[in-house]
Order: structure tokens, then C-alpha cells, then sequence
């Protein structure tokens, strides 16, 4: 056993570096040698059972870190779990070995289910690098076979935390996403618990959208459930909608999509493999797949959202889940608010049956909800969409909202839309012929969404309205200057809608 001598006291730095673990050790360090540790730069930070890998700064800032102490950054700081000022060691840190598996894999090789274990538990436990994750991933894109998909999709899902459920059918909805404002699991999720069937819904915050369903549902309710949390408001009123990064479902896919969206990596395994091991592992059994369809959407053609169903169907037979995959119209946003205040204003306008609710985002709710009451055996075949316009028409829906709000615990103060607003002009009289999903997102996204809630854009004109010249196409909400002038900046060079199949550019009204 080590000497007291050999050990250092962690202090908290708050310092960002997500997703990488970073610790900070003084020039001066009384316990090692700071020259040790240089070469690779990676060392292993121990205090009995707790292990992490961490990238090492020297510091000569004693302010940062004392000669007798050794400074963990915030993600490391919260990995490693434990207090301030309790004793650890470092050491040169050992590779891991599951990278052997990913040299093989660059070589063209295929990996066995024993690799692909070893590389996600590491991933997991944030034992790679993102230059090594990088690797991985580049190599996996080149090819992967079912066999290594099916390895991957159990793997992840193994991964983090596995959620039993007392109950036979457990049912979810998922969306590929990219479609701004297609916030239909906040509509299906009350239609369904008021029928009566089991839908406990995690979902994550957004990464490069402006909003996510935990994002939106945040605007009204505690999304950072715990499990026991989740089973506590299943039990009482059949749904939730949560944020599934609380409860660490299928955590090695967090850790890889800090790399895979900055690459724009987004091969259709891995999206399998993403989508599937979190279904798993929340406990699912029975799962809608909405896959929008469309020119600036995710899957961008007939043919390819044909293959990729396909593929879901295979592994989702193969792990046990039931699999109902539908197309929908990926042409343009859904409902008029992009953003997690307008999203949350839309979706409370469909269940209160205003006039005025966004009739798209209606539709789409009633058909993706009918799909999943399609799952209950005492229903008729076919009978779903039928019997969820009757709880949404009757208030039924809107009443399970209430109750899953009040369980999860109402917001104490609701957001509201930024007060920075600017409208996007029509420069020309005409129809508008097309609208540019990505770029609305990126516009949304530089105006503040989702990190201020009530940050994004408000849609006033759909593909197929008619403008006239300098009618308001959007405004802009922001409730900080600078994002407010990044997303007017993009906005002028290109709004992403067309009109009289012109592309609107450079009409900005204050």
C-alpha cells in the first residue's frame, strides 16, 4: 500500500472541458514530478475502487491548483463522484486495450461481440480520447456489418442503466429528428396515458437542434427525473417525459455523438444502433419510428428511408422490441414555433383544441399516437387514430397533461418569448415554394435556443401560403444581444425560405 505521502487532495476547478476529463497539477507539486506524466499526457486518477482517465495541464497558477493538490475540472470532477478535498493517486495512464480492436477494425477487419463490448464499456466510462473515438467512428462508417450493428445496438444499451417494467406492453415514440418544432411525443405522450397504456418517455436535450423534448417539456414541467421518479409518475398517470441523460440510458452514445456531430458523422448503423439501445435500455417493448422524409430533412429520399426501416425492423426483431416505422413529411418545419417557449405555446395550443393551433402539428400528433393505441390488443385493428381524436377532441389528453405536469412537478415561473425579436421579410410577391429545415434550425439555434428557453423563431407563412411583398415570413426571438445579432447576420445572408422560387436574402425588419 502507497504512503500517505503519494496521495493529493482533489479541488474542484470550474472550469468546462466537457466532454474530455481534465485535471490541473501544479509545477510545484510536492508528491510527483510533474515531467512524469508529460509524455502522454493522459494519467489515471484512483482513490480505492474509483477510477477515471483524464487528460493532465501543468499549472504554475497556484490559485488553480496547490503544490499539494491536484484541480479536476467540472466533468471530471462529477465522474469521479467524490468530495473536495478527499485523497487521491495518479498514475501514468495504461491505453486501453480495446483499442487493438479498433486498429483491426481500420484494417479492414470485422469486429467480434467481445471487441465492440470492450470498446463501448471504455467509451462508457470515458476511457477514449475524442481523437480515439474519432477513429472508431470513421472506421465503423466505412463499414459495419449486421452482426457488429446487433453487438453495438446490445452493447450500448448494457452499457449505462437498464429500466424494468412491471407490465407486458410498454410502449414509446421516437423521431429521427431535424424537422424544427416537430414536438408531436408531447401531444402522443397524454393521448396515450388518458387511454391508458404505459408510456414512460425519455428523451435527450438538444445537441445542434434548438430544441429537444426535455428542452420544451422543461418550459412546463421537472424533466430530471430519477428512475424512481419515472416509476412513481408512470404509476400514477400511465406517462412521463424526462430527460433520459439523467438516468444514464445508453451513456456511451452521449459520449459518441460529441464526436459524431462535430464530424457529421451520421451513418445509418449508428443511428440504429443510437436509437434502439436507448429504447432497450428505458424498457420499451412496443415503439413508433417517425422518420421524416424531405430535401434538407435527415433522410432525404424515398430510397433511403426505405433501407434505413428496414434496418430497424431487422435489429429491432433481433432484440426483442416491435417495430411500427412511418414516413412523414419532412418538407418544412412542424407547427409555427421553433425554439423550447414557442414549441411549448404550439403543443398546448393542439391540447386545448384552440382554433388557432397549428394544424400540421395536430395531424401529426393524432397520426403518430394512433399508431402507438394501434399496439393495444383490446382496440380494434385500425381503430388508434379514431380513439385518439376522441381523448384530444374531449379534453381527455389535455386533463393527463395536467396530471403528468403536476406529478413531475409544475415550473415554478414559465418562460417566456424573447423580447429581441426582428422579422424576416418576403422581398417579392408569390408562394412560398420551400423551406430550408437546417438553416431555420441554425438561425434558431444562433438566436439563443435552446440555453434561453424563450430564444427562436416564430413562423408566420408555410410552404404553400402566398406572400406578398414584405409580409413577415418569421421573427426572430433572442433575449441576448449578441446571439440576436448572429441570428439577424445569417438570416440577411440567407432566411431558408423561397419565394416565387427566389431564395429570401437581405430583408430584415426591426
Amino acid at each position: 500500500m502507497a504512503a500517505q505521502t503519494d496521495y493529493l487532495k482533489i479541488k474542484y476547478v470550474a472550469i468546462d472541458t466537457d466532454p474530455e476529463n481534465t485535471v490541473f497539477l501544479s509545477r510545484q507539486c510536492t508528491v510527483y514530478r510533474p515531467e512524469e506524466f508529460r509524455a502522454l499526457k493522459k494519467i489515471e486518477v484512483s482513490a480505492g475502487t474509483k477510477k477515471l482517465l483524464a487528460t493532465l495541464v501543468v499549472t504554475d497558477d497556484h490559485t488553480i491548483t496547490a503544490p499539494d493538490e491536484l484541480g479536476v475540472g467540472a466533468p471530471a470532477f462529477r465522474r469521479l463522484g467524490l468530495a473536495e478535498g478527499a485523497s487521491v493517486q495518479i498514475a501514468q495512464a495504461t491505453p486501453p486495450r480495446s483499442l487493438d480492436a479498433v486498429r483491426r477494425k481500420i484494417g479492414g477487419e470485422v469486429m467480434s461481440a467481445e471487441d465492440i463490448k470492450a470498446i463501448i464499456t471504455d467509451v462508457a466510462t470515458h476511457r477514449y480520447s475524442p481523437m480515439e473515438i474519432a477513429a472508431y467512428l470513421i472506421a465503423s462508417a466505412s463499414f459495419t456489418t449486421t452482426d457488429e450493428l446487433l453487438a453495438t445496438t446490445r452493447a450500448m444499451a448494457e452499457s449505462g442503466t437498464e429500466i424494468k417494467w412491471n407490465a407486458p406492453l410498454i410502449v414509446d415514440k421516437h423521431c429521427i429528428g431535424g424537422i424544427p418544432g416537430n414536438r408531436t411525443s408531447m401531444i402522443v405522450a397524454p393521448i396515450v396515458a388518458a387511454h391508458g397504456l404505459k408510456m414512460p418517455k425519455t428523451s435527450s436535450r438538444a445537441i445542434t437542434s434548438p430544441s429537444g423534448t426535455a428542452d420544451t417539456m422543461e418550459v412546463l414541467a421537472n424533466v430530471a427525473l430519477s428512475i424512481d421518479d419515472m416509476k412513481r409518475v408512470v404509476g400514477l398517470e400511465n406517462a412521463c417525459l424526462a430527460w433520459g441523460g439523467h438516468v444514464n440510458l445508453s451513456p456511451a452514445d452521449d459520449v459518441l455523438i460529441t464526436v459524431e456531430r462535430p464530424l457529421a458523422i451520421d451513418t445509418r448503423e449508428q443511428m440504429v444502433a443510437s436509437i434502439l439501445s436507448k429504447k432497450l435500455a428505458a424498457g420499451s417493448t412496443h415503439i413508433v419510428l417517425d422518420i421524416p422524409v424531405g430535401p434538407t430533412a435527415k433522410v432525404r429520399s424515398q430510397g433511403d428511408a426505405v433501407r434505413l426501416r428496414k434496418l430497424m425492423e431487422y435489429v429491432s426483431a433481433e432484440i426483442g422490441l416491435v417495430i411500427d416505422v412511418v414516413f412523414t413529411d419532412g418538407a418544412q418545419p412542424v407547427g409555427r414555433g421553433v425554439g423550447p417557449v414557442l414549441e411549448a405555446r404550439d403543443v398546448m395550443a393542439v391540447l386545448t383544441n384552440q382554433p388557432d393551433a397549428p394544424a400540421d402539428l395536430r395531424a401529426r400528433s393524432l397520426l403518430l399516437a394512433g399508431r402507438v393505441l394501434d399496439f393495444d390488443p383490446a382496440l380494434r385493428g385500425g381503430a388508434g387514430r379514431v380513439r385518439a381524436q376522441e381523448l384530444l377532441d374531449s379534453g381527455e389528453a389535455l386533463a393527463a397533461m395536467e396530471r403528468i405536469i403536476e406529478a413531475q412537478g409544475r415550473a415554478a415561473s414559465p418562460a417566456c418569448a424573447g423580447e429581441l425579436t426582428a422579422e424576416i421579410v418576403a422581398t417579392c410577391d408569390g408562394v412560398v415554394g420551400a423551406m430550408d429545415c437546417f438553416r431555420i434550425a441554425r438561425i434558431a439555434r444562433l438566436a439563443g435556443a435552446p440555453t434561453d428557453k424563450g430564444a427562436g423563431i416564430d413562423l408566420f407563412k408555410k410552404i404553400g401560403d402566398h406572400a406578398r411583398k414584405g409580409d413577415p415570413l418569421y421573427r426572430i426571438h433572442s433575449c441576448f444581444a449578441s446571439d440576436f445579432e448572429f441570428a439577424k447576420a445569417m438570416a440577411h445572408e440567407d432566411s431558408g425560405v423561397m419565394v416565387d422560387g427566389t431564395a429570401v436574402r437581405g430583408s430584415i425588419k426591426e
